[in-house]
């Protein structure tokens, strides 16, 4: 109500202002004619004229009404230069100030939670540097200055930053029009102060702290390079290290657009992904998760058989299918892609120079002018007491360990209950063995929401899994030939007997031996990058696992994107990495995938939402499979259909999420999904149902009923 009366209180007066022709007071040939008026009155009582003319200036400038300039022209005509320019200076700025605070108060709640994420870039760069763009607006008088007032209340400046900012800014123009008002009687219009000289001289004053930030950056560059010795030429455009997913990427944008690259790769290309993670264990899975539907045939009407397994044959699978996909991240396709490939351990010795140690023995240096690092991350093995002595396995080394096995590990303890914990102890369950999985935290997946854990550890527990959240490890201890992991949980310790342990509590990003401690490059846990993945030297990126926050593929493909574009073409347009949209899945049996903020990180955030959500169990698809079980849930912006995040449980969820990922991106609600045909019966149908259950419940009640009136009426 505040706001309303607010909203009414300003419309009226600027209604006023219109009705009783008080506009036409505030025009050139209105301030002219009534001038000698206006000075006499001001000879007789000066400080009250001053006053007067100090609050008319304010509430003009406030309520964003037409006249401000010639109310700055009238300024110089009464009270000269020096009085004229204090007097307006300030007033203008108390006046933008309180038309900021106006805008603020009654319009940015609205905005912002209707258009936050598309905001979300504007915000972040208003908060770093909007002082600096807002002086370059103000020193510029051909913007509106009514409309920078506005819009800034919108975004998060502070109100001092404004006001300061505005008084320094407007100080050149307001000049400009107070020294053209002490000749008020010989302008015929406005147009005779702004002629396009002086026009041009406000752009190229606009134009200079722009080029003060260039010089500013350029000089904290040669700073950062100053001990260094820039080489006259390079050997290439870029170099990257590292021949995973963030490698590629970058390796093949820089031979698309015709740079000269080398990348350099110490071990197998592909990296992790390929050759230990996602292509291994999803082929992994995919066995395991037949072996289970065998044991289950009658859910299908068949006859449940246990499956004659030949570990061998599952393991000899999984190397096949690593060949069958290495050729797309081989050597040879990189070459004839144009990137010139070496294997060895790539260092960087200066700022442009890599030392490249061969895997022959031999080395060399080259030079480039940009550097892209995407050396990946490495398991992280917990300090344990006697683990070495044990033995472990990670997820990189456990595919080597498991192809010397004639029958999967009759005992698995598997440390951790993160995604790839949870994946890998529920395909060993499925082989046959006897799998023990160990969380410190209360539940596993905890990134995910109470719910999802909940219905991932029923399901993991159903396999045979024995699930111990809240355990603790100690130590490993050999008794014999027996192997024991030590645990506990309140006080109370428990001996588990394994014959593999898996550790899989999580990545550290690959950090030693590429020479970034002795180039002082700041590291905490990942390369530290601003928003353009630029490291201390602006010429040396990070992208991928190496650079955080996300570990997944897809994000170190994304982050190449970026990384390579600035490397090559920085000079003349640089571009921001946008984490706005990231999806991820969890491969258990159901699927657990996720876009954008689920109901813990909500409630953490403070971000109002509403909750839809929609059970599988009622999906046509899901029945017709025998796998009705998960939910779709959405949260959406409250009263509208912007959706700020997805989770879904079920099977093929990571397929499914893909039409939420895609609406993200491009700004679309749930009422497009409604309104999109999707094919029946498929799961994707799951998806405009979510979009039917919020729908029905923002129906207008009051309407149907009017409408179920009128039907009735029509009836007789």
């Amino acid at each position: 109500m505040k706001k309303i009366s607010l909203v009414l209180v300003l419309i009226a007066l600027m209604a006023g202002f219109f009705i009783f022709d008080l506009h036409q007071l505030l025009t050139l040939d209105g301030i002219k004619g009534s001038l000698g008026q206006i000075e006499s009155w001001r000879a007789n009582a000066p400080l009250l004229a001053a006053g007067i003319y100090f609050g008319i200036y304010i509430l003009v400038t406030a309520l964003s009404l037409p006249g401000a300039a010639i109310m700055t022209l009238v300024g110089g005509a009464l009270f000269g230069l020096g009085w004229g320019l204090l007097l307006v200076s300030f007033a203008s700025s108390i006046g933008a100030l309180l038309a900021f605070l106006v805008s603020r108060y009654v319009l940015r709640d609205w905005v912002q939670s209707r258009f936050g994420d598309r905001l979300k870039t504007i915000n972040e760069g208003i908060e770093k540097e909007g002082s600096f763009y807002l002086f370059t607006l103000r020193l510029v008088p051909i913007f509106p200055f009514f409309v920078i007032n506005l819009l800034m209340g919108l975004t998060p400046m502070r109100a001092a930053s404004f006001y300061w900012v505005s008084q320094v800014g407007m100080l050149a123009g307001t000049a400009v029009y107070v020294n053209a008002g002490t000749q008020l009687g010989q302008l015929e219009s406005l147009s005779g102060i702004l002629s396009p000289g002086l026009l041009f001289s406000f752009v190229l004053l606009g134009l200079f702290p722009l080029i003060a930030k260039k010089i500013t950056d350029q000089i904290k560059s040669r700073r950062v390079y100053a001990r260094w010795n820039k080489p006259k030429k390079f050997d290439r455009n870029m170099i990257v290290i590292g021949g995973g997913a963030g490698g590629l990427v970058a390796s093949y944008i820089g031979a698309t657009v015709k740079a000269k690259v080398t990348l350099i790769e110490a071990h197998k290309m592909g990296g992790d992904c390929l050759n230990y993670g996602c292509v291994p264990s999803k082929a992994l899975i995919r066995s395991a998760k037949l072996a289970h539907q065998m044991r289950n045939a009658e859910k299908y009407g068949l006859d449940s058989a246990e499956p004659t397994l030949s570990f061998k044959k599952v393991m000899g699978r999984i190397e096949q299918i690593v060949r069958d996909i290495e050729p797309h991240d081989s050597v040879e396709r990189y070459t004839e892609l144009g990137v010139e490939v070496l294997q060895g351990y790539g260092k960087i010795v200066d700022p442009w120079t890599v030392e490249i140690k061969m895997n022959d023995g031999s080395s060399q240096r080259l030079t480039a002018r940009s550097i892209v690092i995407a050396a990946g991350a490495q398991p992280f093995v917990p300090p344990l007491p006697g683990i070495k002595e044990s033995g472990y396995v990670t997820s990189d080394t456990l595919w080597e360990e498991c192809a010397k096995l004639d029958q999967p590990p009759a005992k698995l303890v598997v440390l951790g209950g993160g995604p790839i914990g949870c994946e890998l102890a529920q395909s060993f369950a499925r082989l046959g063995s006897d799998v023990s999985q160990i969380e410190m935290l209360p539940r596993v997946l905890i990134r995910e929401d109470e719910d999802v854990s909940e219905l991932a550890q029923r399901t993991l527990e159903s396999n045979g899994i024995n699930v111990l959240v809240g355990h603790k490890a100690l130590r490993c201890e050999n008794v014999g030939e027996d192997k024991f992991i030590v645990v506990e949980k309140h006080g109370q310790e428990q001996r588990i007997q394994f014959d593999l342990l898996v550790c899989a509590v999580g990545r550290s990003a690959r950090l030693d031996g590429y020479g970034l401690e002795e180039l002082g490059i700041e590291t905490n846990r990942t390369v530290l990058t601003n928003d353009y993945l630029e490291t201390l030297y602006p010429n040396i990126y990070a992208a991928g696992d190496v650079a955080g926050p996300y570990q997944f593929t897809h994000t170190a493909a994304h982050q190449a994107w970026y990384a390579a574009v600035n490397a090559l073409f920085g000079q003349f347009k640089r571009f921001k990495v946008d984490y706005r949209v990231i999806p991820w899945t969890t491969f258990i049996d159901p699927e657990v995938a996720r876009v954008g903020i689920n109901e813990q990180e909500a409630k953490e955030q403070g971000v109002p939402y509403e909750l839809t959500r929609y059970g599988l169990d009622d999906l046509d698809r899901a029945i017709a499979d025998s796998a009705a079980i998960g939910f779709i849930k959405v949260l959406t912006a409250p009263g509208k259909d912007r959706i700020l995040g997805v989770t879904i449980v079920g099977e093929h969820a990571g397929d499914l999420l893909a039409e939420f990922v895609l609406a993200m991106k491009h700004g679309l609600g749930l009422n497009k999904i409604l309104e999109t045909i999707h094919t029946y019966p498929t799961w994707a149908e799951g998806n405009k149902y979510a979009a039917g259950e919020w729908k029905k419940a923002h129906a207008p009640q009051k309407v149907l009923a009017l409408l179920e009136r009128y039907h009735s009426w029509r009836r007789g």
